[in-house]
């Protein structure tokens, strides 16, 4: 796989159309790729969602939710039930993700160790 980084302009036309940017614009950050991963082992309730993240608040949790299903990543079901009870899963859409997150899971196996060492010198 060839990737072209050449040059390109500046521009923040240049730099919105980039297809690596734009991509991180849909799975950036701290918790979209946990979510996007646990989503990708089948449907999850909120509540699970949250247990399954360590250390993600309700509040980012919600938002990080809804920015990956106004992409069109994740799936949200409500059941009109008492109490309301939320599903997530990924769309099938999101479901395209699923090499990507197969080739990060390949490169961390593959550099833990060299990951830790440089985390415990700084």
């Amino acid at each position: 796989m060839s990737i072209n980084l050449s040059s390109q302009s500046s521009t923040k036309e240049s730099q919105s159309d980039c297809s690596v940017t734009i991509t991180m614009n849909v799975i950036g950050g701290k918790w979209k790729m946990p979510i996007i991963h646990n989503l990708s082992n089948g449907l999850q309730r909120f509540s699970a969602l949250k247990r399954l993240i360590p250390g993600v608040t309700q509040k980012m949790l919600v938002q990080q939710l809804r920015e990956l299903e106004s992409h069109g990543i994740v799936h949200r079901k409500v059941y009109a039930v008492v109490p309301p009870k939320v599903e997530y899963s990924l769309t099938e859409y999101g479901q395209t993700l699923t090499p990507i997150l197969e080739l990060m899971h390949e490169w961390g196996e593959k550099h833990v160790s060299k990951i830790k060492g440089i985390s415990q010198e700084n």
